[in-house]
């Protein structure tokens, strides 16, 4: 799965052609994310896009956060980003931050006033977004467009020396007030912000905006194919433009791809952020946050989601993923890597009355079928066991083949067994079986005599170790793809179930992310967050089979 030779898509054919006509001789991409809140399985896709490109042509990956904003930046998020880049598998070439250049982007906006190409306006804000115009009439210019290149120099040195209010002036640049792209009308390129920056503390008053800080980035980090979202199409003009009048020496050139869209599933970081703060999830690494954090918890595996990537592709057009091709590529990752064990998530006692008293035998399982490296394991067997409450019925529809009163079945690595007697409490719940075993039929041996049509999974009950198990359903409830103003009213009361049961006895000392293959259940990962030292919890992964068809 993850030797499959790269897919081919029009960027990469980009490349090629960029490197076989000498346009470029050594590819340089860029992942460059804001620290404003935690990456999710759409920055998968441009991880991989990125790095996946730059390995192949034997070029550089940057880190670069783009960090512009000081009202919405944290450190926590760069922390977080780079433990996740590295999660998935990928190592940067360079590590840079937009905070970095903020002396050089500020020499190169004088070189654009010094230009006659850039101006400081008192406008506010609404007043700039009212005289923008539309797309089918032209946007007025400020009054304050005529100011001389002196006195502009002036402003925009006073504007950096703190001497203005928040709001009270920007610098804008001239370019046409008529353009069709209304990106080109006159854009901020700096805004007065009197707050404190993650990585330059209060050393800046005045910061770049991100259509004017992006292009020098890239400029001066030396990309060569700067890659980003459909939604940046129509600012590749002002890209261009920056780069250019900027007399930038390298020029990197931008190109768009479409974003990544998943059926039920939030892909705005805004939104994923109101989850966290509202405390309608556990945080930003829950298990239902398509955060690669939280998939990293839930148990999804680096391979599998480099594989779904690959998979998917990458077009100029938009379209939705079904959320159960993810979890295909994660069946396919953990077949063969996950020990099979058995766990009883809903328990119901079992007595074997046959059974010799305080007697227990060891049995002897393979880890994993599939996979005969993984050797085997002993699994006790005692008197008492648990099964799943289902797995029992008083009175069993037509070709239901668990056990009910009369009915044999066998008992996976085990025996089989025959229910003749049940006990109720007084609400009338079903609350113990007891059931004879044939000495004769234990697994392995050679008895043919009689058949049995139903197989079911158990623990043995003095031994078992007393567990947690959290089942996942998707977070939002639609089936398409989150664009209503209020998501919150889509989110699923019953994405989460919490479950006490039991597993076998090696599992006790299980590892945070360690996972396992759960005979009839699924694929779970042990909990890094409320795990304690002899009580895992599990977290259900996937479930063992899905209707999705790849």
């Amino acid at each position: 799965m993850e030797n499959r030779p790269a897919p081919s898509n029009f960027i990469r054919n980009i490349v090629i052609d960029d490197l076989n006509s000498g346009k470029s001789k050594e590819i340089v991409t860029r992942f460059p994310p804001e620290p404003n809140g935690y990456l999710h399985i759409g920055h998968a896709k441009s991880i991989v896009l990125n790095f996946d490109l730059a390995d192949e042509f034997n070029g550089k990956t940057n880190l670069r956060f783009d960090d512009t904003n000081p009202l919405k930046e944290e450190t926590e998020y760069v922390e977080s980003i780079k433990e996740d880049v590295k999660w998935l598998g990928y190592e940067w070439d360079g590590l840079y931050f937009g905070s970095d250049f903020f002396e050089e982007m500020f020499n190169r906006a004088v070189i654009l006033i010094k230009k006659g190409l850039a101006y400081v306006c008192d406008l506010s804000a609404e007043e700039i977004r009212q005289t923008r115009g539309t797309l089918k009439e032209p946007g007025k210019e400020s009054p304050y467009r005529s100011r001389t290149v002196e006195e502009n120099l002036e402003l925009f040195e006073r504007m950096r020396n703190g001497e203005f209010k928040d709001g009270e002036k920007v610098l804008r640049a001239k370019i046409d007030m008529a353009s069709p792209n209304l990106n080109m009308r006159d854009p901020v390129l700096y805004r007065i912000a009197h707050a404190s920056h993650h990585n330059t503390g209060d050393k800046w008053c005045i910061y770049p905006m991100y259509d004017f800080a992006h292009p020098l980035e890239d400029a001066l980090e030396g990309v060569t194919h700067s890659i980003c979202t459909l939604e940046f199409e129509d600012h590749r003009p002002l890209y261009d433009w920056v780069v250019r009048e900027c007399e930038m020496d390298n020029e990197p050139r931008q190109y768009e791809f479409a974003r990544l869209n998943m059926t039920n599933t939030v892909m705005s970081k805004r939104k994923l952020k109101l989850l966290v703060d509202e405390k309608l999830v556990d945080g930003w690494d829950d298990p239902r946050m398509p955060t690669i954090s939280g998939l990293r918890r839930k148990g999804y595996t680096p391979e599998a989601i480099r594989s779904f990537v690959r998979e998917i592709g990458v077009a100029k057009s938009y379209s939705t993923v079904d959320a159960q091709m993810l979890d295909h590529f994660v069946r396919e990752d953990l077949k063969l890597k996950a020990p099979r064990t058995m766990a009883v998530i809903r328990p119901l006692k079992v007595v074997i009355t046959n059974y010799p008293e305080g007697e227990v035998e060891w049995l002897e399982a393979e880890n994993n079928p599939e996979n005969p490296e993984m050797g085997t394991r002993k699994i006790p067997f005692s008197r008492e066991i648990y099964i799943e409450q289902d797995d029992f019925m008083e009175d069993p529809p037509k070709k239901y083949h668990r056990l009910f009163p009369g009915n044999e079945v066998r008992l996976k690595h085990a025996y089989f067994i025959k229910c003749h007697e049940f006990v109720k409490d007084e609400q009338g719940n079903i609350t113990e079986i007891h059931c004879t075993y044939d000495p004769a039929t234990k697994s392995g041996s050679d008895f043919t005599e009689r058949k049995v049509k139903g197989t079911i999974h158990w623990v043995d009950a003095n031994s078992a170790v007393a567990v947690d198990f959290r089942l996942y359903e998707p977070l939002i409830l639609d089936e398409e793809n989150e664009d209503g103003t209020d998501f919150t009213s889509n989110i699923n009361p019953n994405s989460l179930e919490v479950l006490q049961g039991f597993v076998e006895p090696a599992l006790k000392e299980a590892n945070p992310h360690d996972k396992f293959q759960f005979f009839r259940h699924g694929y779970f990962n042990v909990d890094p967050k409320h795990s304690t030292a002899g009580r895992p919890v599990f977290n259900r992964i996937v479930s063992l089979k899905s209707s999705f068809k790849l």
